[in-house]
């Protein structure tokens, strides 16, 4: 599935004009249906609408409604259905019952913000989210510089068209485990987290995941959701973003550049020269 797209456009270098074609970035929408039981009826309904770039759709809407706390285990689901190019039905087991009222979301959601359409703020807190254990998973603090190179390096449709957002995840030792392009920020890590989730491979208490972006509150919950227990970005984070990974150990860090890095929270995982 082509996640790009020539258009036609008038490019201008030292006041001179020429017309040529430049590759820009798909962005297109994706119905995300439910179909579940509440232990009365069974019956599917629309769950969420995004924008995004085709392509893991599947993996995308698993990791919205694992990271959403809707789903715990890969076996809570029967199957995933792509209905159409912009409509994915993901069945749920019997056992994996819902609360419709509780859980109906209705809202169209920008590529940059996944929270804007949220109900309520009450729709804010994931359920199940745990404290991450202090200890276990570590880096040395000389390794996150490199990390983004090697995001970098895999970037293909980033290459062609500039515009979109990268999540990887990556081993203790620096090594990439695994990496999506998305459009949105919190597409790309559902794709990325969606596809560990329907592999079985949940929590991901040795994985660090890494962002080509800034660190917003709504992708320290994802990851938290995920179990895991570092998350290295090249932006900045945000106010509740730091708050959020505070309040559960999660170590955060952002301004990932060159050889710097400013450490928000959790510097006991990172080994080196640190307070």
């Amino acid at each position: 599935m082509s996640q790009s797209r020539e258009v036609a456009i008038t490019r201008f270098d030292g006041g001179t004009s020429s017309d040529t074609l430049d590759c820009v970035a798909l962005e297109e929408p994706l119905e995300i249906r439910l179909d579940a039981t509440d232990g009365i009826t069974r019956g599917t309904r629309s769950l969420s609408i995004t924008m995004r770039t085709p392509g893991h759709d599947r993996e995308l809407a698993a990791g919205f409604l694992f990271t959403e706390g809707l789903v715990r285990q890969a076996h809570d689901l029967t199957s995933i259905t792509q209905d159409s190019d912009h409509v994915v039905t993901i069945h749920l087991a019997d056992h994996a019952r819902v609360a419709w009222p509780t859980i109906e979301r209705h809202f169209y959601a920008t590529s940059s913000c996944g929270v804007c359409g949220k109900a309520s703020l009450d729709a804010l807190n994931v359920p199940g989210l745990t404290r991450v254990m202090r200890d276990g998973f570590t880096m040395d603090v000389r390794t996150l510089p490199h990390l983004s190179g090697a995001l970098r390096a895999q970037q293909t449709v980033f290459d062609r068209t500039g515009g979109l957002h990268a999540a990887a995840l990556f081993n203790e030792q620096g090594d990439l485990v695994a990496l999506r392009e998305d459009v949105g920020r919190h597409n790309a890590v559902d794709k990325l987290l969606g596809a560990q989730f329907l592999q079985g491979c949940t929590p991901l208490s040795e994985r660090l995941l890494f962002l080509s972006g800034r660190a917003s509150f709504e992708l320290v919950q994802k990851a938290l959701a995920a179990g895991i227990p570092m998350i290295a970005a090249v932006g900045a984070p945000s106010s509740l973003a730091v708050e959020l990974a505070q309040q559960f150990d999660l170590t955060l860090v952002g301004f990932v550049r060159d050889d710097r890095c400013n450490a928000y929270s959790g510097t006991w995982r990172l080994r080196g020269d640190t307070p």
